[in-house]
């Protein structure tokens, strides 16, 4: 974390279109409210943007651990790394699979052996990866109470004893909408979606102001970037028009390209 991000927390704020930090394009970030949001805003800095975080997730854990007796383990987000490791559980002699890169860094730190990391990092590239190695064993899935049924059914329909515990609740905090607000009054360049919940929640918290039409149009006057295709389907089907979607399903790659999509709009106009 950078120091100008510590000076945010400490205070209470955090960098806003109103700041007059740069002039650089205003992008609305939806992260926990933790070091990731923290990461996010010293990212997009780094890109010559100015951040407007908005954090639309909040991590309520459920005190549960994995099963321990399953061939396969399947960890989907660091945050369940995290909460597992420190409640004491490892995987033994379970395969273990993470979902992608960060998830996998996460489980190494905690001293585990990663044994699978599928090449596409969402539920369908999980069930690609494990497909043929499954039949007839048992096979883990721990992760948030928000997870895809796709992984379920598609692990389940290759023969797999399929299991799951909810590590974790993922609620959106009664404060978040400040984005939803500055999308409605036209003072946002881009929005940078992390999950398809991220969506919803963005899409509630302007419910709850009474302005739902009005930050969904203002939304598509900008950039509205999604991490991955199953965030991009949300979206689109909640009435987002979708301009940008990294090849990579991760957060820097994300920013990359909402930021990169609206200079070339900048550019084109």
């Amino acid at each position: 974390m950078s120091d100008d991000s510590e000076a945010r927390r400490a205070s209470g704020s955090r960098a806003s279109p109103d700041d007059g930090v740069d002039a650089g394009p205003r992008v609305a970030v939806f992260r926990p409210d933790d070091e990731r949001i923290d990461e996010a805003v010293d990212l997009l800095a780094s890109l010559g943007a100015t951040p407007v975080p908005d954090p639309m997730l909040a991590v309520e854990p459920t005190d549960a651990v994995p099963a321990d007796n399953a061939a396969f383990v399947v960890l989907t987000s660091k945050t369940g790394v995290e909460l597992a490791a420190a409640a004491g559980w490892t995987p033994g002699d379970a395969t273990l699979v993470t979902i992608g890169p960060s998830t996998a860094a996460a489980a190494r730190e905690a001293g585990w052996d990663v044994d699978l990391v599928p090449e596409e990092y969402t539920s369908a590239g999980l069930v690609a990866a494990l497909r043929d190695r499954i039949a007839d064993e048992r096979v883990e899935i721990a992760r948030s109470d928000h997870g895809s049924d796709v992984l379920l059914e598609g692990l389940h329909d290759a023969g797999a004893d399929v299991t799951e515990t909810v590590l974790y609740r993922l609620t959106r905090p009664p404060e978040a909408g400040e984005s939803a607000e500055l999308a409605a009054a036209g003072d946002l360049d881009a929005l940078a979606f992390t999950s398809s919940l991220t969506v919803e929640h963005f899409l509630a918290a302007a419910d709850d102001r009474g302005i739902r039409e009005a930050a969904l149009s203002g939304a598509n006057d900008a950039v509205v970037g999604a991490i991955g295709p199953p965030t991009a389907e949300t979206a689109r089907d909640l009435g987002f028009d979708v301009d940008a979607v990294p090849d990579a399903a991760d957060f820097e790659a994300l920013a990359e390209r909402v930021v990169e999509v609206v200079r070339d709009r900048a550019g084109d106009e």
